[in-house]
Formats: structure tokens, sequence, C-alpha cells
């Protein structure tokens, strides 16, 4: 049988050399961009010390499986208790989150090609997370039978992190706590959550939701997963630990050398967590199974029966108890300390669609007394769905610590193609407490030129088409303008621009007459080619005007006269 490690070994020089053998071979084995220092020690690098306050990562850094992957060599393991399943079984992922496993790679390769997001890293992820979904007890939608939430995030062994959702995903309108498959925490969840599975819902319990939103979580910041230093980092941005990178990393390695599908509620579970506590974990609710609660270490059975484990003796009087001096008082956070935001002289925010906006939103941290708060997380968020507008590097949220002024200054905000308003949200994390929104405006791309690509006079005879179509140019202060907005209409005369009711015309997808094009758009080049133009029975000088966006006005002459003998 394979040694299987991430369990309690005995004790013993047998047990110790087996484990130190195994934790070599699987640092040279199985966990990429994971080394072994003389100790028997695994690093990836320098050691990354997780922030008990931070609720930055995806999870608040909460408890993990640390349970690892069976050895490539299978070896005896010296132990006389029942065998843990290990080799092909392990390699079993079950059938509806191996699909959706699969099903958020295909996407993000569409939408973040860059990325080269490998489904075998949401498995790590999720098998240390979740032991996929608990051995894949899901429904045939992918949704957990039962939500699958962490320890409570009070500041007890994990982060404290208050309530952000009124217990909406966790169940706990006091403290926050990691949920679903992929164990996000509700904050990290509100903005990061994608709708997997196409139901029109962004469920953390639902496996296909909660595999996309991790695959979006890990490639933001434009991070390749084809780059080690970048795949680690990413990953330890889901939870801040290096052990939980190695872990994540070895299962990985694992996956990608063959996995095979299991029927769903079939997969193994792994047995112990971070914090030391045996049995599966994250515990369903409401109420956790009995394998989710910590089990006292049992006594050494004496012969004959009884224990080792010492009990009082009634004969012995009890000395007298010394009062216990009382714990000094834990002074507060930075984070604790801030009273409200303020703006930090953010000018107006406007840009033209497609551009960089010139100005970047800063807010400062304040006491009740206006003094500034250093060393602080304010989290900025683009509201809403009526806009495409993001931050540099393509995200909507960003998480930037205050400076030594108390000021945070957000990523620039890149303008899509939505033009109108939007709200950029900034607000502290860790506190519940008022945030500061700016509106931002995007403007429509603007031309201030229009000139034609040929001097060809445009002519047809009564009834026939027009041989060239006419085709321009537009610049705004000299540059070329893409995908700007423009109308062409056949006007009566230079001046009255109305629609005429003779002369040449554009044909519609059904052959009928239009004399107005609207919803005409520049490539990239800045060029506009009109459709054909056709001629009826009417003779003369017509013609036609272009406007766009921004002012630019080209009116270019049509003639049409019969053929000359």
């Amino acid at each position: 049988m394979a040694a299987h490690f991430g369990r309690r070994l005995r004790k013993g020089a047998a047990t110790t050399a087996v484990a130190a053998a195994a934790v070599a071979a699987l640092s040279a084995s199985q966990a990429p961009g994971v080394t072994t220092d003389d100790h028997g020690r695994q690093t990836t690098g320098a050691e990354s010390t997780p922030d008990a306050n931070s609720d930055d990562t995806a999870t608040g850094n909460s408890r993990y499986y640390t349970d690892l992957p069976p050895l490539d060599s299978p070896s005896p393991s010296p132990t006389t208790s029942t065998p843990t399943v290990t080799g092909d079984a392990e390699a079993g992922i079950p059938a509806t989150v191996l699909d959706a496993y699969k099903k958020a790679e295909a996407s993000l390769r569409e939408s973040k090609p860059g990325c080269n997001l490998p489904w075998q890293l949401l498995a790590a992820i999720g098998k240390v997370e979740s032991g996929q979904a608990r051995g894949g007890r899901v429904d045939a939608s992918g949704t957990t039978y039962s939500p699958i939430l962490g320890p409570v995030l009070d500041g007890n062994g994990f982060a404290n992190i208050s309530d952000t959702d009124n217990g909406a995903y966790d169940g706990d309108s006091t403290h926050d706590r990691a949920v679903g498959p992929m164990q996000f925490i509700p904050s990290t969840w509100d903005w990061a959550g994608r709708d997997g599975n196409g139901d029109g819902k962004k469920d953390p319990n639902n496996i296909y939701d909660a595999a996309l939103a991790a695959g979006h979580y890990l490639c933001r910041f434009n991070h390749d997963m084809s780059v080690q230093s970048q795949m680690n980092a990413s990953i330890l941005s889901y939870n801040n630990s290096t052990a939980y990178l190695n872990t994540v990393l070895s299962w990985l390695e694992y996956y990608r050398k063959g996995t095979h599908e299991v029927p769903d509620g079939t997969g193994t579970l792994p047995s112990h967590n971070s914090d030391e506590t045996t049995g599966a974990n994250p515990s369903p609710s409401p109420t956790p199974p009995a394998t989710s609660r910590p089990s006292p270490e049992p006594s050494t059975p004496k012969p004959g029966g009884g224990s080792t484990s010492p009990s009082p003796d009634p004969s012995t009087p009890s000395a007298p108890s010394t009062p216990s001096t009382p714990p000094s008082p834990t002074p507060p956070t930075p984070t604790e300390t801030v009273d409200h935001l303020e703006d930090a002289d953010t000018g107006k925010l406007t840009a033209t669609a497609g551009d960089t906006f010139a100005e970047k939103i800063a807010v400062r941290t304040e006491t009740e007394a206006g003094q500034a708060v250093a060393k602080v997380r304010v989290r900025f968020t683009i509201v809403g769905d009526d806009t495409d507008a993001t931050f540099t590097g393509g995200e909507t949220v960003a998480t930037i610590v205050t400076n030594s002024a108390g000021t945070a200054t957000a990523p620039a905000l890149v303008a899509g193609e939505k033009t109108g308003d939007f709200t950029v949200r900034a607000t502290v994390v860790g506190r519940v407490m008022a945030g500061l929104d700016y509106t931002a405006t995007v403007t429509p791309r603007q031309a201030d030129t229009l000139t034609r690509t040929s001097d060809t006079e445009l002519t047809c005879v009564p009834g026939g088409e027009f041989a060239d179509q006419a085709e321009v140019k537009a610049t705004y202060k000299g540059a070329v303008a893409g995908k700007v907005a423009a109308t062409a209409t056949l006007i009566k005369s230079a001046d009255d621009a109305t629609e005429n009711d003779k002369g040449p015309y554009f044909k519609d997808a059904d052959g009928k007459t239009v004399r107005t094009l609207t919803d005409l758009t520049t490539d990239a080049n800045g060029l506009l080619k009109l459709p054909k133009l056709y001629a009826d029975d009417t003779t003369g000088t017509f013609l036609l005007r272009i406007n766009t966006t921004g002012g630019a006005t080209l009116t270019i002459e049509l003639k049409v006269a019969a053929a000359t003998s």
C-alpha cells in the first residue's frame, strides 16, 4: 500500500524514518516549485505567513484538508491500523464535480486565454477545500445536498471576519464562514461569484458556479498559470499559507498524472485538517456530522484494563488555587480604529469609451478625531451590471492597503464600450461602516473630421446602381477615430437636412428602399464604407450627408443622369 501522508504518524524510529523519506520523495516527485531543506521540510522559496485578520483571501485563511496524495511507488506502511484508501481510488473524481472543473477550464480558455488555467488545479483546490464536495454529494445540477460550511471566523484560531452578508450565504449574522465546495467567504463571493451552470443564479454551494468563480479568482491580475511563480501567487491568494500551497501543488501534480471519473457520492474523503481536527471538514449545515467533530486523544490502555490517564486522588488535598493575573487588554488593530472614510482629492472621473481614466480614486481612512490610519485594507468595487468598465488588469474589484498617510489609491479605471455613468464604491475591509460612492462617466468616442478616401465621382443611370461605394475616414484631433458612431442620410438639399423622398437610396435586408442609415460605426482604422447605393428614375444631383458623434459632418454629391450616346 502506498504510504499516505497528512495523517498523524505514530511515534517510533521506524515511523520517523518512513515519514522523512516520504516527504523527501513527495517533494521531488509531486510538488512543482517545492524544495526540501536539510530537515525534510517543504518550502517554495520565500515563506508566506498567513495574516490572521485578513479576508483578502478567497477562504479567509480558513481550515483545509492536509491529506497528501499517494507517492508514485507504493510501499508498505508501518502501521497495524486499518489501511487508508490510496492509489487509483484517490485518483477518482466524482462525475459532476469533474465535469464542473473541465467546463470552468473551457470557459476560462475563451474569456482569459492568457491564464492557461488547467482544470487539475481546480481539482487540487477542490480536494483540499472540501474533499471534492464531500466525495461528490451533489444533485444533478451540481448543488450540494446540504451547505458546506467552514469554521466560524471569529478570531479563534482563524481570521476574525465580522458578518458581511447578514447570514445570507453562511447562516451566521455575527461572523462569516467559508461556504461551498470551493470555500469562498461571503465578502469574496459577493464579487467573485459566477453563474457556471446557466441557471441565472450565483450559488457558492453549486460546484459549477464555485469552480468557475475559483478559476476567475485565480486568473485575476492577468496571472498566467503556466508560470510557476504566478501560479504560486494565485494559490497563496486563495489561502495565504505555504503549507497550503505545497498541499495544493502536490494534488495538482498527482491529478496531472491521471484521473478517472467515479459516481457522485463515492469519492474518497480526506481525514485531517490544518487545525489538527480529525474528521471531515468543512462540515455541512445545520448539524455537522459526527466525523467533523474533534475527537479527544485516546488514553493508552494498561495491562488488565484501565488507562494511563491520571485520575485525582481523593486522599490528597487540593492545593489552594492562586488567583490568576487578568490578561492585558489587546490593543485595537488599525482597522478597528477606523471611524469613517474621507475622499482624498479625487478629481472628476470622465473618460471616452475604451480609454483609461486620467484620474484615480483615492480615499483616506480616519479615526473619529480625524487622524489618518495606516495599514488598513480598502476595497474598491465597480457596482452594478450597467457598465463594462474595469480596473487595470480586467478586474472589477481591487483591495489596496493604506499608506503612512492613511490613503489608498485605486488602480486606474479603464472605460468599456458602454457609455453613461457607473459607480465605484470604496469600503473598509473588516469593518461594517458606510462606504464612499464615486460616479464615473464614460462618453462616446468622437470624431471632428470626415474625409473621403477616394476622389472618384459617384454617378449612376436612372434605375441603376452606383458602381462605387462611398467610403470615409474619421479622425479626432488628427488621430484615427475608431469605433465612432455615425449616421448617413440622403437629404433634400444643403439647407434642408430632412430625408429625401426621391433619388438615390439604400436597401435594407428585405430589399426595401431606405434613405437613412443608423447604427453605423467606423472600424479600428477610422474607416466607414457605406452599403451600395441605387437610383430611382429621377435624374439630377443629390446629396448624401454623414454625421458622427463629436460633430464631424461630410456631404457627398451623387449624380444620376442618362447615359450619353
